[in-house]
């Protein structure tokens, strides 16, 4: 025995009765294909939002926030010098740096924590030298965790 989605009492013609109402169902199977195929291509691309060079930096204590858009250098625990998003020589460092920026601008170093300290201290000259001001980029420390 076969039923019928509307009541028609099995008359055998199911909705194309004479006389009868529009079909006033919504179809939401191409709604739900699209937000589908819009959610794997979010989930695809959602790791390309994260940009940048990948640094470990120490851990220390808060002291203040800043906003001012400052220069970055950038060392990476292999020694690799990155100004910006570019790499660099570190002795073109303080002449592109000056012809960039200017003597008055603060530079950012940013650097791994594995990265040897004879490669760090090598860039502070460098800036130093050239009389730029230097700042140091660190990750403030976990206040949650215990401290020795």
């Amino acid at each position: 025995m076969a039923f019928s989605p509307n009541g028609n009492g099995g008359n055998g013609r199911g909705r194309l009765q004479r006389g009868g109402g529009a079909i006033s169902e919504i179809n939401v199977t191409p709604f739900v294909d699209v937000l589908l195929v819009l959610l794997v291509i979010f989930m695809l691309t959602a790791h390309v939002m994260e940009s940048g060079i990948e640094v470990d930096v120490p851990t220390v204590r808060t002291t203040k926030d800043t906003t001012r858009d400052l220069p970055v250098v950038t060392l990476t625990k292999e020694g690799t010098l990155y100004l910006g998003e570019g790499v660099i020589n570190i002795n073109e460092l303080a002449p592109v740096v000056v012809k960039r920026y200017g003597r008055s601008q603060t530079v950012y170093v940013r650097a791994d924590k594995s990265t040897p300290f004879e490669i760090v201290a090598q860039v502070l000259a460098e800036l130093g030298e050239a009389k730029i001001g230097v700042s140091v980029v660190t990750k403030p420390e976990d206040s949650t965790r215990k401290r020795r």
